[in-house]
């Protein structure tokens, strides 16, 4: 099943990096790609210039393929408004915590959608994978154009079918196992939470498109089970995250490491948006305070502490995204978990 992938993107395992929003790294991205999978980086919140700056690092670390990801914007997404000083000052006890001052309300929250194409077709990856959305017909034919293959995400197989006649060429079935945001888009997320095991064949079922497993797959036997429940390969992020080669700080590791699958809590406090990590003390405190801006107000406003917190290694502070399979996650560089990933794939 793994030969659809490895000649839709030219690599040599079906195995796929998740894009961690915030959280990627070039050095774990270009890992993944020199490993002969698709590694890939989050663009969340990237400008045009960062884009650039970003995709010329890749190109000097691997000449091998890779994804860039972005969020699509679902239409709902807050402007900078009065509200924002309201927001900004519930929050002011954990900028004290890290010595940060409350922000003012800036121009914008994100960057333009029009801004990162440009930049990302200018990059030329091999791919490019997109959340929250089906990607409009002009993308899609302005990425075939170019040689660029696009990735859809679904966590229903409703949303798998749309993407499918889309005409997007892969198609991630993400289950509500996955560390990080829910990216649902035709429901609410708490009203789209279907597990991988179920999700994997049903999408397979349902679509043209290869299907790439997402949510729970962490060593040999997470890959093996993806490719007998009807995927073509996988997409791993909480297992690579643990790897000294990613962005995560000491603490997050250690989240990773130490927290029991039934531990981890789906949540709107950090970003205003539904997510999969931990109920560490601020994820408690906002969600008690009953008071979280709308997406992507509080994400802004939480990232000038949350920042400023990874860099002091303050794990109470962070967004400590992890999945459900966590426990499993046990190596620690990413060639070693490639190669554990790899040994569940059939031989050749």
């Amino acid at each position: 099943m793994g030969s659809d992938l490895r000649d839709l993107f030219g690599i040599s395992h079906p195995i796929l990096l998740g894009a961690f929003g915030g959280l990627s790294s070039v050095a774990l991205t270009a890992a993944v790609s020199e490993a002969g999978g698709l590694g890939a980086y989050g663009l969340y919140g990237y400008d045009g210039d960062r884009i650039r700056r970003t995709a010329e690092e890749l190109r000097d670390a691997t000449n091998r393929p890779f994804a860039l990801n972005i969020w699509l914007p679902t239409g709902d997404e807050a402007a900078p408004g009065p509200q924002h000083a309201a927001f900004a000052h519930a929050l002011e006890p954990f900028y004290e915590a890290v010595g940060a001052e409350i922000p003012d309300r800036p121009e914008r929250y994100l960057p333009p959608l029009d801004e990162q194409l440009d930049a990302i077709w200018h990059a030329a990856p091999a791919a490019l994978s997109v959340v929250y959305g089906v990607p409009s017909a002009e993308l899609v034919a302005e990425a075939r154009d170019r040689g660029i293959r696009v990735i859809g995400t679904a966590t229903t197989v409703a949303e798998a079918v749309q993407l499918d006649e889309a005409g997007v060429d892969a198609i991630v079935a993400s289950g509500s196992e996955a560390a990080g945001h829910r990216v649902s888009f035709l429901k609410a997320p708490e009203d789209s939470l279907v597990g991988t095991f179920s999700l994997v064949p049903q999408v397979a079922d349902a679509v043209r498109a290869p299907v790439i497993a997402a949510g729970g797959v962490s060593d040999r036997r997470g890959v093996s089970a993806a490719l007998a429940l009807g995927a073509s390969g996988v997409q791993v992020g909480t297992a690579f995250l643990a790897a000294r080669e990613s962005a995560a700080n000491d603490a997050h590791r250690d989240a990773i490491r130490s927290i029991a699958a039934d531990e981890t809590v789906l949540t709107r406090a950090m970003s205003g948006r539904l997510a999969r990590g931990v109920r560490n003390r601020t994820v408690r405190a906002i969600e008690a305070g009953g008071m979280i801006a709308p997406f992507p107000v509080q994400n802004w406003l939480t990232g000038k502490f949350r920042a400023a917190a990874g860099q002091q290694n303050l794990g109470e502070l962070q967004s400590l995204w992890l999945g459900q399979s966590a426990p499993l996650a046990r190596l620690d560089t990413a060639s070693d978990i490639f190669a554990e990933l790899a040994a569940g794939l059939p031989a050749t």
